[in-house]
């Protein structure tokens, strides 16, 4: 069978498959923040547990919120900072006594959807992670395409595309923790929809109260919504315009709000080269269960 994990700021979840990608064993425990040496531990224990339950040993891959630099060897990019600068791939190898796979979270949802999801079938998709933060992935036939410094599919740290001059001021008032400011992250993340929210309002919320607000018809999160809405559609339109991917999904928080896949289609053309995109904007089909699923198909089938 395959073991994946998905490490998140808050959560990390098991889950098991069989070769055929039937679901065997699941469970999530809350991350130990902030303590490198619990977050390994609390891997191994999941692993051994999901072993445990299912009668059966695996193959074990590991989606991070960061990725593993091909020079040093250590988690790099980690908005979970305490992984940053860690071996946790060897670390883990030796306390599992195997080979552990890591890729970046948002690479395991595109592999995820790409093997039986919203992009089964299609040779390469773009899978976006909208949620606490946003990352973005590229699975070409079904693979992760990691690259030779490690930052395939690293979109949220580009900056907004075609900024007006609320964008900038934006840019100036909420920097990105990687140390640079105007990242799409700031942006289009849950976290951002949220700050933009509270800019325009004064009043802080979380996203889901703001979306409650819009079914509601307040004119101020509907507001915020068709910001966010060109927000994402800007910075998509830019990821067409290089690689121009056979379909877009959507996973994380802000990929729940429906209303997305019938404005961004649109919206998109304005910024894409040519006028003419029909790129199609997908939902992930697993939803939440994406990223851990495309952790253990981080092991391909083999013949």
């Amino acid at each position: 069978m395959r073991i994946g994990i998905d490490l998140g700021g808050t959560k990390i979840e098991v889950i098991a498959l069989s070769n055929e990608g039937q679901e065997l064993f699941r469970h999530r425990i809350n991350t130990p923040r902030d303590d490198y040496q619990a977050t390994v531990q609390a891997i191994v224990d999941l692993v051994l547990l999901a072993e445990e339950k299912t009668g059966q040993t695996g193959t074990v891959g590991l989606g991070i919120p960061g990725t593993i630099s091909p020079y040093s060897q250590r988690v790099k990019n980690a908005n979970s900072t305490w992984l940053n600068g860690q071996p946790l791939d060897k670390d883990l190898a030796e306390a599992l006594n195997r080979e552990v796979r890591i890729a970046n979270d948002a690479n395991c949802l595109a592999v995820s959807e790409a093997v039986d999801g919203a992009g089964a079938g299609k040779s390469l998709v773009f899978a976006v992670i909208i949620g606490t933060g946003s990352g973005a992935g590229v699975a070409i036939k079904g693979e992760s395409r990691i690259g030779g410094n490690g930052n395939a599919g690293e979109w949220g740290h580009n900056p907004l595309p075609w900024m007006d001059a609320d964008e900038l001021r934006y840019r100036e008032e909420v920097p990105c923790y990687c140390g640079l400011q105007g990242c799409i992250e700031t942006f289009v993340s849950g976290t951002g929809f949220a700050i933009d929210y509270q800019r325009l309002s004064g009043v802080s919320r979380k996203g889901a109260e703001i979306i409650q607000l819009l079914e509601q018809q307040d004119p101020v999160a509907e507001l915020a919504m068709s910001r966010y809405e060109m927000r994402l559609a800007k910075s998509l339109a830019q990821v067409v315009n290089l690689l121009d991917p056979d379909v877009i999904v959507l996973g994380g928080g802000m990929s729940n709000v429906d209303r997305l896949y019938h404005t961004l289609p649109a919206l998109m053309k304005k910024w894409v080269f040519g006028g003419e995109c029909e790129t199609p904007v997908l939902k992930a089909m697993h939803g939440d269960s994406s990223g851990v699923r495309g952790a253990a198909w981080l092991w391909p089938l083999k013949g």
